[in-house]
């Protein structure tokens, strides 16, 4: 089975990168999201990741190319109508990806795979949604897809292995490095590392030992990291840290409830989501973290 359509379920920060580099590697890219509000939001996106990838592959023409082949839909059974695969990059919030699943597998066709871009969900606890179970794995990329080249592929008990062969084939055809793990874990390796680092961050702002600057600047002193904890979450955006953390909040988690209402009422509530708003711990384009005083 050689893929030519893929449709992209979610426009937000990681979902419009995936779209872009899949559109920029020669697919037929069909972007869903739930309203024409998202899918405007979403071509401002697309606008600023086409010079970035100009920039970065120094290729402007293709980048432009790619910018003109995207296809957008708000009616999910029309933005699905000829995909080989799906990539779903809604938010990480349980409810949403049940119901999201629950009506794809009435207007998906019979040949299209299912791939969830979750960051710490298993696929598991939505194979029974699906529909095709067989066809259903996890295909997760880290934040600034274009330089960040990882592919990350979990199938569940469930999961035939030629459909996760094909997924991570096709992974490597959009200039993907490919990970295949053996068995489901919450996160992957890539979050499996991450999120306790950025929780730990976190903490310590929370919980008013240090403000983000002083941590971050102490991380990439200590240890040569080009950015610290705070400005990678700038780089993620807050959607998702906020509503991991509200999750595990709701769960009876102490940290994680002081940690979710501080992203709530100093970030989220004040517009502040990271790069793509051009502020969040840090303000952008010229972000404090890269001037070169700041490790002084």
């Amino acid at each position: 089975m050689a893929f030519k359509h893929i449709t992209i379920a979610g426009s937000g920060v990681l979902g419009s990168q995936i779209a872009f580099q899949t559109a920029f590697f020669g697919y037929n890219v069909t972007v869903y999201d739930i309203n024409d509000e998202a899918l405007t939001a979403a071509k401002e996106r697309f606008s600023k990741l086409k010079t970035v990838y100009g920039e970065f592959f120094d290729d402007v023409a293709r980048a432009e190319k790619a910018f003109a082949s995207l296809s957008y839909s708000a009616d999910l059974a029309e933005a699905v109508k000829e995909a080989d695969l799906i990539i779903e990059a809604v938010p990480e919030v349980v409810e949403i990806k049940t119901n999201f699943y629950i009506q794809l597998a009435q207007v998906a066709p019979e040949k299209t795979i299912f791939a969830s871009n979750s960051s710490t969900m298993l696929p598991s606890q939505f194979a029974e949604y699906t529909g095709r179970p067989e066809k259903f794995l996890a295909l997760h990329f880290a934040n600034e897809i274009w330089k960040n080249n990882i592919a990350e592929v979990m199938g569940h008990a469930g999961t035939d292995a030629k459909y996760a062969d094909l997924v991570e084939e096709f992974a490597k055809t959009i200039d993907m490095v490919t990970f295949r793990l053996h068995k489901e874990q919450p996160g992957y390796i890539l979050n499996t590392l991450l999120v306790p680092f950025l929780n730990a961050a976190q903490y310590l702002w929370a919980n008013e030992v240090a403000d983000p600057h002083a941590i971050d600047k102490n991380w990439m002193i200590s240890t040569g990291a080009p950015v610290g904890p705070f400005a990678f979450l700038d780089i993620i955006g807050m959607t998702t840290p906020y509503n991991l953390t509200k999750a595990k909040a709701e769960q009876g988690d102490q940290v994680s409830q002081l940690i979710a209402d501080k992203l709530k009422s100093e970030l989220i509530d004040q517009g502040k989501l990271g790069v793509a708003t051009g502020e969040g711990f840090y303000k952008y384009p010229n972000p404090a973290y890269q001037q070169p005083d700041f490790l002084k």
